[in-house]
Formats: C-alpha cells, structure tokens, sequence
C-alpha cells in the first residue's frame, strides 16, 4: 500500500475484522491512528488491555446514531466499515434490526464520511446479499444499494464495497461450535451435509478489502474467488484433525439457510472484470430511463452462470484440513502453537 501516516477508522472495530486490521497495520507506517468505533465497551477495554497501544483510539457509539458517528470521522483518511449485524437466525426475528443496523447504519457512516471529507469508505458485504432470501442477506443487498446509490454523489470520497462468503472460525460460524462439541463430547451437529459454502481466512477477507482500498472506483464491488466444501466434509475433517470420534447428527436445514451460497449473480458477471484473484463489478450507473429496465435487455444474460459455492474450486476432507491448519484457533489447539486469538 502506498500511503503513510494517515488515520484509519474501523466500525464494528473489536470484531474479527477490526482485530485482523490492527494485526496487519498497526506496527507499519501506512497509519499513524487507528480508531476503533464500536457500541461494546467491554470488547473495547479488553482490546486497550491487549495492545496498550497509543495509536490506537477508541470511540464508543453506535452505526444507527449519525451524532456518534459524525465526530468519529472527523480528520479520518480511510474508512473499513465493518458494523453489522450478521447472525441470519437473529436478524429473522428481529428484522428491523437488521435494518437500522446494516441499512441506516451504513448510510450515516457515508454521510458523515462525505461531510467530513474522508478520501474512500469500503464497505463490508456478504454473500447473502446476493440472491437473498433471509432477513440478513435483505439487509445487506439494501446495504449495498445504499452504498452504490450514495457513491453517485458522494464528491471526493470514493465509496465501494466488498463481498466475500463465510469466514473460517469467525464469532457465530460453524467451526468453533464443531470444537466446543469436540471438546464437550457431544454430537457434532449440521444442518445439511450436501450444503456448501466458501472457505476463506480472515487473512484473506482483510486481503479483498485492501485490494478494494487500492483498486476501487466509487460505487465498485470487489468479490474474491474462493474454494468451497460440504459442510459434511468439514466435519469430517474438523473430527479428523482433533482425532475425535464424536456422533455427526444432522439436524434439518435452519430458517433462511440456503443449500448454496452465491457471490456473484448472473446479472453481475456478464459485467464483471476478472482481476486475477478477485472480480470487480463497477456500479450500475444507469439513469431513471426507465428504457434501460424495460424494454432495452441484455441478450446474453441468459448464457452466464451465477458464481457460487457449488460451482467454484471444490475442496474434499484433505483438503479442508490444509485449509483448517491456517487458523490461529486450529494451530493452538491442534499443535500447541502460541499464536493470536482473534475475538469470539
């Protein structure tokens, strides 16, 4: 990254997310301040007492309240938006929620940014939001139209967006329950072990959105390409490297789960640009004629394939085990190694 000196701030700051950023940044140059902005003043007094870092800032307040947010952005570069709500189950009963969190949230994080002239805001999105069919992943495409709506005029700030599938060991996703269940001697449970969903590291999701950081233009989508496996597979390796012999009971597919998971809909890969190990998708920056949506189509939509978790790079048990020993949860546990936890 070319850059030096410049304040950075995080929403939704004390997550994974957040965690992984500082572990990327905070010993270089590229910033001078880092400001963790999030509602949590435990997880925000644990990480000061984890790094007693003096780059590092703390700002409590909340995404849905603009008067939190506002003085939060003054005097910041670069923005890693990060503040969701993502727990599909939660976000089914509660919807609203999920909405002033993922929906609002997000456009006061752009106001304040474009009042307070920060130079580029990369948005945190899902996999649900393509295709969605639950409260979350509504949420998130709105999100993204948010986002992608706002970048229109939005002057000197740049606003773009990533998208990335599960992430491995991350708060709420399947791999730390599978481990709880290890170590409780119970049965590991899934809901379907046909299901696939997209394998990737916190590593690499910090690594899509610095791509975006470098590489955006106002209203882009950056996805990144990644392997995939059943949720049966992962199991089986998850037992296979804990040399466990628990149970795998199959439970029933959840409320709002989806037997795959999509990154990229048609729609958008008969556009999208192939950058090696990522796709950018440019903004939709059609006017309101209404021609363009009704009577002008796109011939060849037809002929494209969406890009998802059943028909990307297919990983089998051994390969989710190399998978698996990347992560700092599975190198402690498995091999004893000192390494960094990130947040549960």
């Amino acid at each position: 990254m070319k850059i030096k000196d410049k304040t950075l701030l995080i929403t939704g700051g004390t997550g994974s997310f957040g965690t992984a950023v500082l572990n990327r940044f905070l010993h270089t140059d590229h910033f001078r301040e880092i400001r963790i902005f999030s509602r949590d003043e435990k997880k925000q007094d644990d990480m000061r007492n984890l790094y007693k870092n003096d780059k590092i800032k703390y700002y409590i307040g909340d995404v849905r309240d603009i008067s939190s947010v506002e003085p939060a952005t003054r005097g910041v570069d670069y923005i890693f938006h990060a503040a969701a709500l993502k727990q599909v189950p939660s976000c089914e009963f509660f919807p609203m929620q999920a909405v002033k969190t993922n929906v609002e949230g997000t456009q006061n994080v752009i106001e304040a940014a474009v009042r307070n002239k920060v130079q580029k805001v990369i948005c945190l999105s899902t996999d649900k939001a393509a295709y969605p069919i639950n409260a979350m992943g509504i949420s998130k495409a709105m999100m993204e139209k948010v986002a992608v709506a706002a970048s229109r005029n939005a002057g000197d700030t740049t606003v773009c967006l990533t998208r990335y599938g599960n992430v491995m060991a991350s708060r709420g996703s399947v791999i730390p329950l599978f481990i709880k269940q290890i170590h409780n001697k119970q049965p590991l449970t899934i809901t379907d072990p046909n299901m696939t969903r997209f394998l990737m590291s916190l590593e690499e999701a910090v690594d899509l959105v610095l791509f975006a950081f470098e590489h955006g233009n106002s209203g882009d989508l950056f996805v990144n390409k990644a392997p995939a496996g059943t949720i049966g597979d992962l199991a089986q390796a998850v037992k296979e490297l804990y040399s466990a012999d628990n149970e795998v009971k199959i439970i029933g597919t959840r409320h709002g789960e989806k037997l795959y998971e999509t990154l990229c809909t048609r729609e958008e890969m008969i556009k999208a640009e192939d950058m090696g190990d990522f796709y950018r998708i440019p903004a939709d920056n059609r006017d309101l004629n209404y021609a363009q949506y009704f009577s002008e189509g796109e011939k060849d939509i037809s002929k494209i394939q969406d890009y998802h978790s059943h028909n990307t790079v297919q990983q089998d048990v051994e390969g989710m085990k190399k998978l698996l020993m990347k992560l700092p949860i599975i190198r402690k546990e498995v091999l004893g190694e000192e390494v960094i936890q990130y947040p549960d």
